[in-house]
């Protein structure tokens, strides 16, 4: 059962015995329990930092952290195996000693967070701090958002600090790109802070307006399915920095702030007036139509054409939904899968695998999301074509002698909350 809050009995639970592993670990009871959940992103990729619009929703796999203030300017992590990224080894910091640090692991995100948080003259101290996740690590659905929003919202009860959710999300995305060290933008904090019940989140992420666009697939009779590859992502490896820095250096070609600032009507016309020579030293040398690079990246004109394109597609999907035609986001959906694999380059062999044999299955529409590089694809069929979609799938990674891939439904649920 679920209610209206989109919490369920067995997360319940799960409150409960990440409240006792704290005693056990700390030897005092906890403050508090709160939760913040992973996300899948239906439409919308690599345009949040472009200032562009994305519509992510939350999943109902979670980071849990159960957490007590310390008045001694030390901070303890601890993270379970419950799907979290800690060893099991506590980590202790002293507040005055956070440096950013892009090699630091798992207890960089939290303690990028509590870095931010001082650095933006808020009044946070010490705390104990011990988590335990279901949301997969390096799946593209955002467990380090996760971990990042649900240690802001515990530290913002903690200190009394009454701040809002976008507000955690911007702290969340600071530490994550100041302190360890990922150029991300904002969506996957803002989707894991910010999204309610029952709806996928329509964010811009110029102005960070949003909307909650009602997204109640199982009462149209569809289901859209998340398909886990179980390739693992890596997004400060230096390639998703490099898309990052093609899109500025595409938007300063074209005499704009952002990729956001291309009109789509023009969009033929933009390409044809960017100079053939735009390849950053190192990245390769444009040989093909599209000015790809040889070392398999993307060039100027494919990141502004997937940008742009993308953008279109985040407002076509939503015309779709508010006209009451959820199947009619399907298309949509492979179109942009087809942008980022040709255009943007980040998909991989397991990915396009994923989408072409959920397509040929009669699945309405797939596409990966995340950032890319491994992770996880969104499938949308019909209920009726759940366990054929499911199936085709599976066989085709055996048949490709892939490991078998990890496939779930996801329904959207709420953003981050206190639990206990």
């Amino acid at each position: 059962m679920t209610d209206t809050t989109g919490r369920t009995a067995g997360e319940e639970q799960r409150a409960r015995d990440t409240a006792e592993r704290f005693r056990e670990v700390y030897g005092a009871a906890p403050a508090g329990v709160w939760a913040a959940p992973g996300r899948v992103n239906l439409i919308g990729e690599h345009t949040d930092y472009n200032d562009g619009f994305v519509m992510p929703l939350a999943l109902p796999h979670t980071t849990l952290a159960a957490a007590a203030p310390r008045t001694d300017g030390v901070l303890r992590v601890h993270s379970g195996d419950g799907g979290g990224s800690g060893d099991g080894q506590t980590v202790e910091l002293r507040l005055d000693a956070l440096r950013p640090a892009p090699d630091g692991g798992w207890a960089a995100y939290p303690a990028g967070v509590v870095w931010a948080m001082r650095e933006a003259g808020l009044p946070v101290g010490g705390a104990d701090l011990h988590y335990d996740s279901t949301v997969p690590v390096g799946a593209g659905l955002s467990s380090s958002a996760a971990l990042e929003v649900v240690t802001a919202l515990a530290l913002d009860h903690l200190y009394g600090l009454g701040l809002t959710r976008q507000r955690l999300a911007q702290l969340a995305q600071r530490a994550e790109n100041a302190f360890v060290g990922v150029p991300c933008g904002i969506m996957d904090q803002t989707a894991a802070a910010c999204c309610t019940n029952g709806h996928a989140l329509f964010l811009d992420t110029r102005d960070l307006s949003q909307r909650q666009i009602p997204f109640d697939l199982a009462g149209e009779g569809l289901r859209l399915l998340v398909v886990d590859t179980r390739v693992k992502h890596e997004l400060g490896d230096g390639a998703y920095a490099q898309r990052r820095a093609m899109c500025e250096r595409g938007a300063r070609a074209l005499g704009v702030h952002a990729l956001r600032d291309v009109p789509y009507a023009h969009l033929p016309a933009v390409l044809d007036g960017l100079p053939a020579e735009h390849d950053e030293p190192g990245v390769g040398t444009g040989d093909g139509p599209d000015d790809r690079p040889g070392d398999g990246g993307p060039g100027v004109r494919a990141v502004v054409r997937h940008v742009v394109t993308e953008n279109r597609r985040v407002e076509d999907v939503i015309a779709r939904l508010d006209a009451g035609e959820p199947r009619a986001i399907g298309p949509l959906l492979t179109a942009g899968h087809a942008s980022l694999r040709d255009d943007f380059r980040v998909s991989c062999a397991e990915l396009d695998l994923a989408v072409d044999a959920a397509v040929a299955a009669g699945a309405l529409g797939a596409r990966m999301t995340g950032g890319g590089f491994g992770g996880s694809a969104v499938v949308l069929v019909e209920e009726a074509d759940t366990d054929t979609v499911t199936a085709r799938v599976t066989e085709a990674f055996a048949a490709a002698g892939h490991p078998a891939p990890r496939i779930f439904l996801a329904v959207p649920g709420a953003g981050a909350r206190r639990l206990r």
